[in-house]
């Protein structure tokens, strides 16, 4: 499994408690950097895919 994989599914998780921290304390910031962590974790899981595919 490629790096990218799990690293993504890291900053995907880290991503979902910030946001809902954000949404519990009323923190828009907060709530939008969780987001946006979210997202770079979504995309890096797709290029640790492709990659892993591209070896098969």
């Amino acid at each position: 499994m490629d790096k990218n994989r799990t690293e993504g599914a890291k900053n995907q998780v880290k991503g979902t408690v910030k946001e809902v921290a954000g949404k519990i304390t009323g923190d828009k910031a907060q709530e939008l950097e969780g987001k946006a962590q979210k997202t770079v974790g979504k995309v890096q899981s797709e290029v640790g895919k492709a990659k892993d595919n591209a070896r098969h």
